[in-house]
């Protein structure tokens, strides 16, 4: 974790435009006087003719990228940018030949070898700025390339935010009223159900803020909620979970399984009036692999809706939620047969 964040730093810290441009410019130098080591007559006079071709360089590219580029490449005149740049180079070729030619005022074969190779000097020029321009280019697209990472990730954050706000309120909807039906008759399983659903809105609250939880916290989530409905069914219904692997490290999106368990018993086993009716849930791991399965009873007929506004999520809720979590790690499969519905999730972690 500290490793992680000395290189986020790091990153940023190397993403400020001073800090890199001075690194080139670091690096440039180093490379000329690398090519310059024993050409000339010592370093000290090597060193400052070196400071003074980056000095020029850096004449011609900062005029290449603070107004050219933005005068004329990015609005797409390509070809007077091309004449344009050309004519910075023929421009600040005899400038430079004029600088060292003073320079050399004691060294008249130096002087002679200056003026007879002028168009190894401009070349030199030409290059320097169409290199400036590649660089720019490449850069340009880097900084657009990462802001739209950013802005996708954080369209990302606010959907699945807003998808998973939407199960919270339907989930407490549905729970507060199975407990004020219980109240109503004074049943003496109010106020365990209380205590229950005091576990489960602190899991809410104070654990689900995060991208990902411990799966061991939601395979409790997912039991409290079990021993909810176990509570409010009546014996005739069965109700089991297991669990196999090991489930104490591994870290999957919070709240992602409680929209099937929800769908079981509201739009199965409540509806069945003829006992035997069931819900059973399978979490097994696998090294990366889970591997969730539900199934539930269906009756032979279901009743229909009574006017009242179902409020439900449903399935649509969680394949937009795998879509955005896991794009290419994840399988959902449905059976809907007459008398049973399964769902099984496989996930790559």
């Amino acid at each position: 974790m500290v490793f992680t964040k000395f290189l986020d730093k790091g990153y940023e810290f190397l993403s400020r435009r001073w800090v890199y441009h001075s690194l080139f410019w670091l690096v440039f130098f180093c490379v000329l006087l690398f090519f310059g080591v024993g050409k000339q007559r010592s370093f000290g006079f090597m060193l400052s003719n070196e400071i003074i071709s980056l000095v020029l360089f850096a004449v011609l590219v900062y005029f290449n990228l603070l107004f050219l580029i933005p005068k004329f490449l990015l609005k797409k005149r390509v070809l007077l940018y091309g004449v344009l740049l050309i004519a910075a180079c023929l421009v600040i070729t005899p400038i430079k030949t004029f600088v060292f030619y003073l320079k050399f005022s004691s060294a008249e074969d130096l002087q002679d070898h200056l003026v007879d190779n002028q168009e190894v000097v401009f070349y030199g020029n030409l290059l320097i700025g169409i290199f400036s321009t590649i660089l720019s280019i490449l850069t340009g697209w880097w900084r657009f390339q990462q802001q739209t990472q950013q802005i996708a990730t954080q369209n990302m954050a606010n959907e699945l935010r807003f998808l998973r706000n939407q199960i919270n309120p339907h989930f407490l909807f549905n729970t507060l009223n199975n407990l004020y039906s219980l109240t109503l008759k004074k049943s003496e399983k109010a106020p365990e159900i209380v205590l229950k659903l005091a576990e489960i809105m602190r899991y809410m609250l104070y654990e689900c803020n995060d991208k990902q939880v411990l799966l061991s916290k939601e395979i409790q989530y997912m039991e409290n909620y079990l021993d909810l409905e176990r509570l409010r069914q009546p014996n005739t219904v069965e109700i089991s979970v297991t669990t196999e692997g090991r489930v104490s490290h591994q870290m999957v999106a919070p709240l992602l399984f409680i929209p099937f368990l929800e769908n079981a018993f509201k739009h199965g086993v409540q509806n069945q009036i003829a006992p035997g009716g069931f819900v059973h849930v399978r979490l097994r791991v696998q090294d990366d692999d889970l591997e969730f399965f539900i199934e539930n009873s269906k009756p032979a007929h279901t009743p229909k809706n009574e006017g009242r506004r179902s409020g439900g999520i449903g399935l649509a809720n969680v394949r937009q939620r795998l879509q955005l979590l896991y794009p290419e790690n994840h399988e959902l499969h449905v059976e809907n047969d007459p008398n049973r519905y399964a769902v099984t999730l496989l996930i790559q972690l």
